[in-house]
C-alpha cells in the first residue's frame, strides 16, 4: 500500500467511514480509488450526513412501510 492509498484510508475514516471493518478486498478497492472518486465519495457522505435527522425522522414516522 502506498502513501497515497493510506491516505485515501485515511480521509474516509476522517469522515467516519468504519475502515477499521472493512476487508481487505474493501480497503483494496477505497485505496485505489482516484482522488477524483474519493472527493465524489466524500462529498456523497458529507450530504448524506448534512440530512441524516431527516432522514432518520421519516423512517421514524414511515418506518419499513415505505421501504
Amino acid at each position: 500500500m502506498t502513501t497515497e492509498d493510506d491516505a485515501n484510508l485515511r480521509a474516509l475514516a476522517d469522515a467516519g467511514f468504519p475502515t477499521g471493518g472493512f476487508t481487505e478486498e474493501q480497503r483494496a478497492v477505497f485505496s485505489g480509488l482516484t482522488a477524483t472518486e474519493l472527493a465524489l465519495i466524500l462529498d456523497i457522505k458529507r450530504r448524506l450526513d448534512a440530512v441524516e435527522p431527516e432522514v432518520r425522522a421519516h423512517s421514524v414516522v414511515a418506518g419499513a412501510a415505505l421501504f
